[in-house]
């Protein structure tokens, strides 16, 4: 099979060196790719969301899977494109409906989805301009901390967790009235504060039958000891201990087979990974949010785990024998660790030389590239995080100290990453 990646992280090195894997794999591109995905198959300057384009190079490549990295294409309809076009239809699209893709791009959906089938969540409420002075009202007599989200995507950044009153009322006129996200939080859904640990469980589904191909706990903030800034992700542990067969079973009982029920019952064609973002409330499971692709780092650390070829996966829930595959994961820990630039997630410098260590042949690390370029022989950095160094380790601890060991021996100007990943296990 002839396979085209779109997207240019961590998560689509990590897919693209998964899929490199499988015998089922004969060409391998990636667009637009990074200087980590080119020595695995071939980078194509092609964005992401430019379908046009796309389908000219499927069809000059004979590209029988397209596997959607981010979001946005998701939401604008790329599995609608395909499918509506009789030179594409052929292909698999590993991504839902933009209908069905909804569940991340807007809260508002996301959440009546999770009503009408029963799917524990936070309580919330939604507002706009045309009741912003009722929003006011009911975020001074909402009880602390207050979450406050827009709606729609807002590149990671729409959540905002307020301690007073008065900062949520800052954060509420700054969405509505200043349209800090454009038209992204013209509606702003605000929940309750869920205390927990939060998680994240990853599905493969045709819409009727699924797969859960991995779970990992994600580190969001800057600073160590969870403190600071929020970020696209600052590091991944799995398999994350507190999830054990109990616990799992919960969250397939009244999470995963609701949501996947909940598809097919609306009508919501989904052909695609799940990415369900939960928090363990005292060992009962919540859904905090919804996302319609994998998600990064976690794919740094789930895909070196899950020992199953992903191509014969995707072949699978396109062919309608999803069920009967046998998932199978290492019995060992990994952990992925994120370099960033200095000052992510504020501003940063680009183009910086970048100095990799060689791995030696008996430590399990692989270094995934996130935001790098290649010029000539060098490697740059060319986005916030920049690599991500995942180990496998016979326990949590072990596989944290190899990429510790690793990152340790990574140079470029101003590199940053936390030495704490997996501190509370």
């Amino acid at each position: 099979m002839n396979i085209l990646i779109l997207g240019s992280g961590g998560r689509e090195h990590a897919l693209a060196w998964k899929v490199s894997q499988s015998y089922h794999c004969d060409k391998l591109f990636i667009a637009p790719g990074n200087a980590g995905t080119k020595n695995i198959g071939t980078n194509v300057t092609i964005a992401v969301t430019d379908f046009p384009a796309q389908k000219n190079f499927c069809k000059e490549n004979k590209i029988d899977i397209v596997i959607v990295g981010p979001e946005e294409p998701l939401v604008k309809g790329i599995y609608d494109f395909y499918k509506a076009d009789d030179d594409l239809k052929r292909i698999i699209v590993v991504g839902p409906s933009a209908a069905a893709a909804q569940l991340e791009g807007s809260k508002s959906f996301a959440k009546a989805f999770m009503y009408k089938h029963g799917i524990p969540t936070a309580a919330c409420a939604e507002f706009t301009a045309d009741n912003y002075e009722k929003g006011r009202a009911y975020i001074a007599e909402h009880t602390l901390p207050i979450v406050l989200k827009a709606d729609g995507l807002a590149a990671g950044k729409g959540v905002v967790i307020s301690t007073t009153h008065e900062e949520a009322l800052a954060a509420f006129e700054e969405m509505i009235i200043g349209k800090q996200f454009g038209e992204a939080s013209s509606k702003v859904v605000i929940e309750e504060f869920l205390t927990g640990i939060e998680i994240s469980v990853f599905a493969l589904t045709n819409g009727k039958d699924y797969q859960i191909i991995g779970h990992a706990k994600d580190y969001k903030r800057i600073g160590e000891g969870d403190t600071g800034l929020n970020t696209g992700g600052m590091g991944c542990v799995s398999p994350v201990p507190f999830a054990d067969d109990a616990f799992m079973n919960i969250v397939e009982e009244t999470i995963i087979k609701p949501t996947i029920n909940g598809l097919k019952e609306d009508n919501l064609e989904y052909f695609g990974f799940v990415f369900f973002g939960l928090i363990n409330c005292d060992g009962k499971p919540k859904v905090i949010e919804y996302n319609c692709r994998l998600g990064d780092p976690e794919t740094e650390v789930i895909l070196p785990r899950l020992e199953t070829d992903l191509v014969a996966l995707i072949a699978a829930m396109d062919n309608g024998t999803l069920e009967d595959v046998n998932i199978n994961f290492s019995e060992n820990s990994f952990a992925t660790i994120v370099a960033v630039s200095g000052g992510y997630p504020g501003d940063y410098q680009k183009h910086l030389t970048i100095s990799l260590p060689t791995i030696p042949a008996e430590q399990d690390t692989i270094i995934f590239h996130a935001g790098t370029t290649a010029k000539d022989d060098l490697i740059l950095t060319n986005g916030g995080r920049v690599l991500a160094v995942t180990s496998e380790g016979k326990t949590l601890k072990e596989a944290v100290d190899f990429s510790l060991t690793i990152l340790q021996q990574i140079s470029f100007e101003g590199i940053y990453y936390r030495k704490d990943i997996g501190f509370e296990f």
